[in-house]
C-alpha cells in the first residue's frame, strides 16, 4: 500500500487500528492499542528535536509498517521499537506482549541490514494470511523508522543530515526496492536526494525558506507543516513545480496562520 506523503505528522491510534484491520480483518487489534498505551507511558515527557512528543514518531513508524501490510505483532513492535531507551523494566515487554515482539524489538536494534538475505525478502505481504519472516519484519520496521526520520530530517544538524541521507540513498532505498516496497524506496530516495543535492543549486528554491515560514504559524503546528512542506518539495520533479509550490506556500502562510490562531483567540475572549 502506498504511504501517504501528505499525511499529518501525528497520526492517531484510530488511523493505525483502521489500517491494521484493512489488511488483517480477522486479527485481534487489542494488543496494538495496548502497545500504544505502553509506549505513551514510558515515552511520557520525551520529545524529538522538532519539539514533538516522541510518541508521534512511534505512531508514525507503526502506521508505515501497517500500510505495507505487516500483521499486528509487528505493528506492536514498531510502536515499542524505542522503548529500550526508557526506564521500562527488562522483561516487561515480553511479559505483556510475548517473546516474539520482544525478540523483534531487540533484532530491530541490533540487526546488520547488510546481512539480510535480499533474495528472500518480500515485505509487501498484505493480506489476512500474510506472515512475514523475522528478517522481513525487522526490515519493515527499520525502513519505516528511517522514512519518518527522513521526513523530519530538517531538524537534524547539517552534517548528520548528509550522513543519514547518504546511508539512506546507498543502502536503505535499494533494500526497500529489493523487498518490493517500491513507494517506500522512492520516497527514501527523493528525500535523501533533496538533502544531498539541495534544490537551491538547480532551481533557486531554498528549503530553508519553508522552515522560516513555519515561524509565522502557532508553535504547536510548526513541526507538522514543516514536515509536510519539506516532504512535498522533495518529491516535486522539476524546477518549475518546486518554485510554484514554494510561492504557493509563501502566499498562503499568512492566511493559514490566521486560521490556526482563531481557536486560540476565541478561548482568550472567554
Amino acid at each position: 500500500m502506498r504511504p501517504d506523503r501528505r499525511r499529518p505528522a501525528a497520526p492517531s491510534l484510530g488511523n493505525l487500528l483502521d489500517l491494521a484491520r484493512t489488511h488483517h480483518p480477522d486479527a485481534d487489534t487489542a494488543p496494538i492499542a495496548h502497545a500504544h498505551d505502553e509506549a505513551a507511558l514510558w515515552h511520557a515527557g520525551q520529545t524529538r528535536r522538532s519539539g514533538d512528543p516522541l510518541l508521534t514518531h512511534c505512531l508514525a513508524v507503526a502506521v508505515i509498517v501497517a500500510e505495507v501490510g505487516m500483521p499486528p505483532y509487528v505493528i506492536c513492535a514498531a510502536l515499542l521499537h524505542d522503548i529500550v531507551d526508557t526506564h521500562c523494566p527488562p522483561g516487561r515487554v515480553s511479559a505483556y506482549f510475548g517473546s516474539e515482539v520482544a525478540d523483534l524489538i531487540h533484532a530491530v536494534r541490533t540487526a546488520e541490514l547488510s546481512a539480510l538475505p535480499l533474495e528472500s525478502l518480500t515485505c509487501d505481504r498484505a493480506g489476512p494470511a500474510a506472515r512475514p519472516t523475522r528478517e522481513e519484519a525487522v526490515l519493515a520496521i527499520r525502513l519505516a523508522d528511517r522514512l519518518h526520520n527522513m521526513r523530519t530530517i530538517a531538524f537534524v544538524a547539517p552534517a548528520k543530515q548528509h550522513r543519514k541521507a547518504r546511508e539512506t540513498i546507498d543502502i536503505l532505498a535499494p533494500l526497500a526496492r529489493a523487498a518490493g516496497l517500491t513507494e517506500v524506496s522512492r520516497e527514501l530516495h527523493d528525500l535523501s536526494a533533496a538533502v544531498l543535492q539541495p534544490t537551491t543549486s538547480s532551481s533557486g528554491v531554498n528549503p530553508r525558506l519553508l522552515t522560516l515560514l513555519t515561524w509565522l504559524l502557532p508553535a504547536p503546528h510548526r513541526a507538522r507543516w514543516q514536515e509536510e512542506w519539506h516532504a512535498e518539495l522533495a518529491t516535486l520533479p522539476t524546477r518549475r513545480t518546486r518554485i510554484r509550490f514554494t510561492l504557493r506556500v509563501l502566499l498562503g502562510t499568512p492566511g493559514l496562520s490566521l486560521t490556526l490562531r482563531r481557536p486560540l483567540w476565541r478561548e482568550r475572549r472567554w
